[in-house]
């Protein structure tokens, strides 16, 4: 048996064992552990994932706690892909947690081996980085989904799954689609969460808006000298509202992609 029996008793109720064991041996990597893929995250490791891998570049900011699964008044500057191994471990101490501390992007993307997981989950904010990874993903054996917008967004209800193609509504992901005509198309077909509910900000700000902000360089402190400094803040042209209960189900709908694939495979 592959599955820890006491920690998984509920789901493997559900599923039997031999799906059970089926969930423990597959390899799993999220890019992006903000408000969708930190939700996804837990979701895989309490349904019976052990094998995951989760890439992020950032540090938990104060702005992240209205949303972030990771981010707290206590974890505010960690590094967010540690804060959340240290969560997930608590919920499974079996479970192999690889924690990478990196921007995903043209240069690195080799670093990632993407064609030793069975499923690669998307849920990366920069569209540079979202496109390469789309065009990559599609490209190997892996299963792969993808998370579009999930800001200026309040009705669940509103919330859908769709082939990248047929999403209907969503400004990011017609903004991905006519800057991924520009070159290599996608190599194969694959889901995408989103809805077409878009509300407009209320409110104004540019950055966190707080001296306990930890955002800026200069009060990180030590570490990685490029990581340690880096911070997305200030460099955003737009920052959107977004609430946690919108956010949380893009992340659980993309483990639920991940959970149903498996369970109905043959």
């Amino acid at each position: 048996m592959k599955f820890e029996k006491g920690i998984f008793q509920r789901t493997a109720l559900l599923f039997g064992d031999e799906k059970m064991d089926r969930l423990a041996t597959k390899k799993v990597i999220i890019f992006g552990i903000g408000g969708v893929g930190s939700w996804c995250a837990e979701s895989l490791i309490r349904t019976g994932i052990k094998h995951l891998t989760i890439v992020d570049s950032d540090r938990v900011c104060i702005t992240n706690i209205n949303r972030q699964l990771h981010a707290t008044t206590l974890t505010v500057g960690e590094v967010k892909t540690d804060a959340l191994k240290k969560r997930l471990l608590e919920i499974n101490p079996y479970a192999e947690i690889t924690a990478i501390q990196k921007i995903y992007n043209l240069e690195n993307h080799g670093q990632f081996d993407l064609e030793s997981y069975d499923y690669i989950i998307d849920a990366i904010d920069s569209l540079a980085s979202k496109i390469h990874l789309i065009r990559m993903a599609t490209r190997t054996n892996a299963t792969f989904f993808s998370s579009m917008g999930a800001s200026l967004k309040l009705d669940p209800t509103k919330i859908k799954v769709a082939e990248f193609w047929d999403v209907i509504g969503c400004p990011l992901g017609a903004r991905i689609r006519k800057m991924i005509r520009k070159g290599d198309l996608p190599a194969k077909k694959f889901l995408c969460v989103y809805s077409d509910e878009l509300l407009e900000n209320m409110g104004e700000g540019t950055s966190c808006g707080t001296d306990k902000c930890l955002c800026p360089k200069t009060k990180f402190g030590p570490g990685d000298p490029e990581l340690a400094d880096h911070e997305w803040c200030s460099k955003k042209a737009i920052i959107n509202g977004t609430v946690a209960h919108i956010t949380a189900i893009f992340g659980f709908t993309l483990a639920g992609l991940v959970v149903q694939a498996i369970y109905n495979e043959k």
